[in-house]
C-alpha cells in the first residue's frame, strides 16, 4: 500500500495569501461609496423641488449627493411628504427649500430641520406680488400674494446659487473654494443664458405673454414682456367663466397669436382660449419638475426650449 503524504505550501506562499486576504477585506471596510468631501464627511443635500435640486447639484458638485422631495412629474405646489421623506429631511446635511411655496416642506423643516434648513426665499429677492381676479373682480383678501417663481429669471437663480455656495462653505470649510468655484461656473452659464434671452426677445412683434397660470412674472419682468395669466399662481386654480372671457377679449384686442400651456397640467384651458381667438397653443415650461415630455433634460435645455417657443410664438425675428 502506498501512503500519500500531504504536501504543504511553503511559508512564503502562506504569508502572501494572508496579505491578499487582509487587503481585500480592509478595502471593503473603507469609506462609503457615495459622494464625499476630501475631509471624509459625506454631505447629503435634500432639495424641495427640481430647480433647487439642479442648482444644488451644480454648486455642490461631487462633494455631495442631492435628492429632491418632489418626484419627477409631480406638481410641487401640492406636495405631500411620506414618513420616508420626513426622515430624509431630518437626516440631511442641509435642506434647500423655498419658504412659503410648499407648506408640507415648511412644516417638516420646522419640526425636523430647524438647524439645517436653508430657505432660499431670503436671498431670492421675491419682489413680485399677485392679486387674483375672480369673476372679473380683484380678490382683495389675497392681495399682495408673493410670486415665488424666481428661478425663471437666470440672474436671480445665479444670486441664489452664490448664496448657497457660501452656506455650503460654512458647512464644509475644507471644500469652500470648490463650492465657490462651482458657483462661478454656474454663474457664467446663467449669464450666457440671460444674454441669449435678451437678444432673442429684443424685437418681438407682441410683448404680451398669455400663459395658463401666472408662473412667468420674473421672466417677463427681466425681458420686458407683460404676463397675462389665465389662472393664478397655482396651476390647479380653475378659471371662472369671466376670467376666460376677459383673457379671450384681451387676446383678440391685442392680436395675441400664441397661448402657452405647461407640461405638468392639462392644456385644455389654453387650447380653449386659443380656439376662441384663432391663436395657437404652445408649451412654456415653468420648470417646476421634469418629465419624459419636457423639452430638455435639465434646466438649461428646457429654458432654451422656452426661449425658442417664445420667439416663435410672439414672434421674435
Amino acid at each position: 500500500m502506498i501512503v500519500m503524504t500531504p504536501r504543504f505550501p511553503p511559508l512564503a506562499a502562506i504569508m502572501l495569501a494572508v496579505t491578499l486576504t487582509l487587503t481585500v477585506t480592509l478595502s471593503g471596510c473603507g469609506a462609503p461609496s457615495g459622494a464625499s468631501s476630501d475631509n471624509g464627511k459625506e454631505l447629503h443635500l435634500v432639495a424641495s423641488f427640481y430647480p433647487l435640486q439642479w442648482m444644488s447639484q451644480q454648486v455642490a458638485g461631487p462633494a455631495a449627493t442631492v435628492d429632491s422631495l418632489t418626484k419627477p412629474g409631480a406638481e410641487p405646489h401640492d406636495l405631500e411628504l411620506s414618513p420616508r421623506d420626513v426622515a430624509k429631511v431630518a437626516d440631511a446635511s442641509l435642506v434647500v427649500y423655498l419658504g412659503g411655496f410648499q407648506p408640507a416642506v415648511d412644516e417638516a423643516v420646522g419640526r425636523e430641520a430647524a438647524d439645517h434648513g436653508y430657505d432660499v426665499s431670503k436671498v431670492a429677492e421675491l419682489n413680485l406680488t399677485y392679486t387674483p381676479i375672480e369673476e372679473g373682480k380683484q380678490h382683495d383678501d389675497e392681495k399682495g400674494t408673493i410670486d415665488p417663481h424666481f428661478w425663471l429669471d437666470p440672474a436671480r437663480l445665479s444670486g441664489v446659487a452664490d448664496a448657497l455656495a457660501d452656506r455650503l462653505a460654512k458647512l464644509d470649510p475644507e471644500q469652500a473654494a470648490r463650492y465657490r468655484s462651482n458657483a462661478e461656473t454656474l454663474r457664467a452659464k446663467l449669464e450666457t443664458l440671460d444674454k441669449e434671452f435678451k437678444a432673442g426677445l429684443e424685437s418681438c412683434a407682441s410683448r404680451n405673454l398669455v400663459t395658463s397660470h401666472n408662473a412667468f412674472g420674473y421672466l417677463a419682468q427681466r425681458y420686458g414682456l407683460t404676463q397675462v395669466g389665465i389662472t393664478g399662481l397655482t396651476p390647479e386654480d380653475e378659471p371662472k367663466s369671466a376670467d376666460l372671457v376677459a383673457v379671450t377679449n384681451f387676446a383678440r384686442r391685442n392680436n395675441v397669436r400664441t397661448i402657452y400651456y405647461e407640461t405638468l397640467i392639462s392644456p385644455a384651458v389654453a387650447r380653449t382660449v386659443a380656439a376662441e381667438t384663432g391663436a395657437v397653443a404652445a408649451v412654456l415650461d415653468p420648470l417646476e419638475g421634469l418629465t419624459s415630455g419636457s423639452q430638455g433634460k435639465d434646466y438649461l435645455q428646457v429654458m432654451r426650449s422656452n426661449l425658442a417657443n417664445i420667439k416663435k410664438g410672439q414672434p421674435c425675428p
